[in-house]
């Protein structure tokens, strides 16, 4: 590789090794290479705070490429500018000569310029006949253009990255709403449910938001209050379901009991095919006649993802590789657990039966989590089950609990 010429600096200013490193880092461009300058300066406005440089150093940088005659930046037409401290300051909309001074240094630290002094520190050029530059002494736009393809892509990431922050901002803000809003809703109305536990999690979740969050922060804020966004809605929805229920006393629903307990208690489905075109099992051929009984209440939605992980981590242990990316492996990884716990696979099926396959893998990570506690992890899968089935058990808050546990976990051995 070929490297850029290395300079020291004129006078007291020292040398470093970084300086060094910088300059040498820097790829003489090939001779046809060129881009246009302001181009450029417009990645390197929207990297700024990557750069590690303040605005008054783009007003210098701005300042110096208008003594570049051309308006791209090109190798065989010479880089290096020369202008005096009173000319940058002019252009620089009056800065003073300190702080002109500190920004040039701050501009080279950065990589963005380099100085080539001349032996008496002075900025010229000296000229040919035909009044062609021959050598110039000041600063050396090079590493612009050297760099223009990384300045690009830095621009380009930090634009994404604010799309990022502001799609995440928005969706909190929604979601916030929305939290408020049920709860003020619920309370009007009377329903039932600890409103005060829920309204003081919500204000719980936005105390730990800093004032000025980076996007990570505000994601997190994101998933916790989309936690608690799902579980008001499932404690609402059982209740509106509970009251229809109540307002028509002869409605009733089908249900298949399947009688094989063993045929699907080991593979989890692999297509919808296998499903019968649903998240559910297929019923076997062998299946107890269809009875009549009274409407049991839906299932409790599946939880993100992502939130799972994060409240039950030891659960990523036991998918296909050491790792779950999706609800299939999750699945898989629980099939797993709960022959390594003991859980019989009727217990298991009749959890599937009652939350669904999603939500019963979901229940053996919390148990997986929370092993040590529990002594009978198949009798506690069987009591979540039945109180799943009279529509008294929500996965929310067993998984926030566990999400707040895993977080003081973190920050005790970060």
């Amino acid at each position: 590789m070929q490297t850029g010429h290395v300079t020291t600096p004129f006078g007291r200013r020292p040398m470093s090794l970084a300086l060094v490193r910088s300059q040498m880092a820097i790829e003489n461009p090939r001779p046809e290479t060129s881009i246009e300058k302001w181009k450029v300066f417009r990645d390197v406005c929207e990297a700024r705070e990557r750069l590690g440089i303040q605005d008054r150093a783009l007003a210098v940088l701005d300042a110096l490429l208008t003594f570049h005659p051309h308006a791209e930046l090109d190798p065989s037409q010479g880089l290096v500018v020369f202008p005096s401290n009173a000319q940058l300051s002019v252009r620089a909309h009056g800065i003073t000569e300190t702080t002109l001074r500190r920004q040039l240094a701050a501009l080279v630290d950065a990589g963005l310029i380099l100085r080539r002094d001349s032996p008496n520190g002075k900025r010229y050029a000296h000229r040919n006949r035909d009044g062609e530059i021959e050598q110039a002494y000041g600063f050396d736009l090079t590493p612009l253009l050297a760099r223009a393809t990384e300045l690009a892509l830095m621009a380009q990431d930090v634009a994404a990255e604010r799309v990022r922050f502001r799609r995440a901002r928005e969706a909190l803000t929604i979601c916030r709403r929305d939290v408020r809003k049920l709860i003020s809703a619920a309370l009007e109305d009377g329903a039932t449910g600890n409103w005060d536990q829920v309204e003081s999690e919500y204000v719980s979740i936005l105390a730990r938001l800093p004032r000025y969050p980076n996007r990570l922060q505000v994601e997190t804020t994101l998933d916790e209050m989309q936690l608690l966004r799902e579980e008001v809605l499932n404690i609402l929805e059982m209740q509106l379901k509970t009251d229809g229920m109540h307002g028509n006393a002869i409605q009733d629903d089908r249900h298949i009991q399947n009688s094989n307990t063993e045929s699907i208690n080991e593979l989890e489905p692999s297509s919808g095919k296998e499903q019968g075109g649903s998240l559910g099992y297929k019923p076997q051929a062998n299946s107890a006649p269809i009875e009549r009984e009274k409407a049991k209440p839906e299932p409790i939605k599946a939880f993100p993802l992502g939130m799972v992980l994060r409240a039950c981590p030891q659960i990523t242990d036991y998918g296909p590789g050491g790792r779950i990316e999706h609800w299939r492996e999750l699945m898989k990884a629980a099939i797993v657990v709960r022959s390594m716990l003991g859980v019989s696979p009727s217990a298991y099926e009749e959890a599937c039966n009652a939350m669904g396959p999603e939500n019963a893998a979901v229940a053996m990570a919390c148990i997986l989590e929370r092993s040590k506690f529990i002594t009978s992890a198949g009798g506690y899968l069987r009591d979540l089950t039945r109180r799943s089935e009279r529509g008294e058990f929500s996965l929310g808050p067993m998984l926030m609990a566990l999400m707040k546990a895993t977080d003081q976990r973190d920050q005790r051995t970060a």
